[in-house]
């Protein structure tokens, strides 16, 4: 992060077409191959969204005292402005999003099977993070579908 390579608690999985690698945090994630699952997966939310996907950034965050910091996905390495489906499984929690500009600050909850989609410019004006929470007891799996450029 900012540079520096940070060690997570969280579990993280990179799944691809054709062998992409995701470089973020100065890290470098190799693409695993699709799963018959994850691949299926994809399809759904590809019919549901009308867009397409490249790749799957799986999380496991064990419980709620893993969280996720603010951030824009923006990443030169994604597609400008292509669509980022988040597919959220197991424990429900909060997730928040934070205007660069004004500071505005919207939350909602993610449920089990909850899909959630940020496309278009909302990386360039909009920060997330996903909150600690000492009341979350149970994992949770995020599946983040997004389209790498090629």
């Amino acid at each position: 992060m900012f540079g520096k390579r940070v060690v997570t608690a969280r579990e993280v999985a990179w799944f691809a077409d054709a062998n992409i690698p995701y470089r973020y945090s100065g890290t470098v994630k190799q693409a695993a191959t699709w799963t018959p699952e994850l691949a299926e997966i994809k399809a759904r939310i590809e019919s549901i969204t009308g867009l397409t996907f490249n790749s799957c950034l799986a999380n496991l965050y064990h419980h709620g005292g893993e969280g996720m910091g603010w951030h824009s996905d923006d990443e030169k390495a994604l597609l400008k402005h292509a669509g980022i489906a988040s597919l959220s499984l197991g424990a429900e929690r909060m997730f928040s999003f934070r205007h660069m500009r004004d500071a505005e600050t919207i939350s909602l909850l993610l449920e089990n099977g909850g899909l959630l989609v940020m496309k278009d410019e909302t990386q360039d004006h909009w920060k997330h993070a996903l909150p600690k929470s000492a009341k979350v007891k149970e994992p949770r799996i995020n599946l983040t579908y997004r389209t790498m450029a090629m």
